[in-house]
């Protein structure tokens, strides 16, 4: 599992559907969907169901986001300090 998977899984989670992610993340819808499905196979289920309707996550897709929020928050803050660190 990579954090870029996670940020992508993130935005997914965060805007309600691939197209939505897709232009947050300057990326293709079919990028984004490739990396989700990358993930689902990756952790072995599924992380939301999906149609051109409808999106929702699964319960595993709901403890994903709440952990990938988690890191992502701690990797931009791990990232702010290492910059604070190099002006200092």
């Amino acid at each position: 599992m990579e954090l870029e998977q996670l940020r992508v899984f993130a935005a997914l989670c965060e805007t309600g559907g691939f197209s939505a992610a897709a232009r947050r993340l300057y990326k293709s819808h079919s990028s984004v969907s490739r990396a989700v499905s990358a993930l689902e196979r990756e952790l072995g289920v599924t992380l939301c169901e999906r149609d051109r309707a409808h999106f929702a996550l699964t319960a595993a897709g709901e403890r994903l986001y709440a952990g990938a929020s988690a890191l992502l928050r701690e990797a931009k803050e791990l990232e702010r300090q290492v910059k604070e660190e190099k002006r200092s």
